[in-house]
């Protein structure tokens, strides 16, 4: 059980670190998503005991997101300048499968509800509203630190965190959107080489991230419970609407290149999610076999 936990983790941090599917809808698909925003929520906000009996589960799952955080920062801060058409492809794949899965996973909870096709509509219309909202941030430089960048990280920290938890738009989706995805990701990966001018934003970054994860595991705890419906029709939405972020992401380079368009869309690298995709849901349905 250790070693599942901690492969949770990693497959949790992979697509955390990618713009596209959560790292909640990872936990979602893989059959954990409940446990897990459980144990943030006892280990943040419930008393002593429930803090402990959380710690075990939150410590096996954040050795496997953190080490798989590292590596793929480290990894991406190299590949997305030059090979920022395929990653979005790749990306883009994850994400259209992820829709349909969870309209299947979740056919109970929608089913005879399609009044709440609002959500959907709604979740789908915001996310191309955010980008074209906040397309004037620009190139962010991290170690050139003032007072607007700060409330920036720290709001950026708590709503990427918040919507990672949710199942549907990856945080890093919405950093792409604001424009410090890239940055975040380099400063990451030059803070494993010792390069400490990052490290006061990043701090910031944390902290905002800590402030969102508390507030937003009450809140999802509360609407799983009494507003499933209206809870999964949104993140269908936000599903939609990240695939338009998610082609736009190379306008947000340092040095911005035109959108994913037919002409540099790779079909090889947009299969190769939809299989990692397939993958994951395999793993979660031969896990269900197992525990039956």
């Amino acid at each position: 059980m250790f070693f599942s936990d901690v492969l949770r983790g990693i497959c949790m941090a992979i697509a955390d670190s990618v713009p596209g599917v959560s790292g909640g809808t990872i936990a979602f698909l893989l059959g954990f998503y409940e446990k897990f925003v459980t144990s943030v929520n006892d280990f943040l906000l419930g008393p002593l005991e429930k803090k402990i009996a959380s710690l075990p589960f939150l410590i096996k799952l954040g050795c496997g997101w953190a080490g798989g955080f590292v590596v793929c920062a480290m990894l991406l801060s190299e590949l997305f300048d030059v090979y920022i058409y395929e990653l979005s492809s790749l990306f883009l794949g994850l994400t259209l499968l992820a829709i349909p899965i969870v309209i299947v996973e979740e056919k109970e909870a929608l089913k005879g509800k399609y009044h709440w096709i609002l959500f959907t509509i709604l979740g789908a219309a915001l996310v191309p509203l955010m980008v074209h909202l906040n397309s004037s941030f620009g190139t962010v430089d991290l170690t050139a630190l003032n007072l607007s960048l700060g409330l920036l990280l720290f709001a950026a920290g708590a709503l990427a965190v918040s919507v990672m938890i949710i199942p549907g738009i990856s945080g890093s989706t919405l950093l792409l959107i604001f424009g410090l995805y890239v940055p975040l990701i380099s400063a990451v990966s030059a803070l494993v080489h010792l390069e400490f001018a990052y490290l006061p934003a990043l701090c910031i970054f944390g902290i905002g991230a800590v402030f969102g994860l508390a507030l937003c595991t009450k809140i999802i705890r509360v609407c799983y419970a009494k507003f499933r419906p209206q809870l999964m029709y949104l993140v269908v939405g936000l599903l939609i609407g990240s695939l338009y972020a998610i082609s736009k992401g190379a306008e947000t380079l340092s040095e911005p290149l035109p959108a994913l368009g037919l002409e540099t869309f790779s079909i090889v690298f947009f299969i190769l999610g939809i299989l990692i995709m397939v993958l994951l849901h395999w793993l979660k349905r031969r896990a269900e076999k197992n525990t039956e």
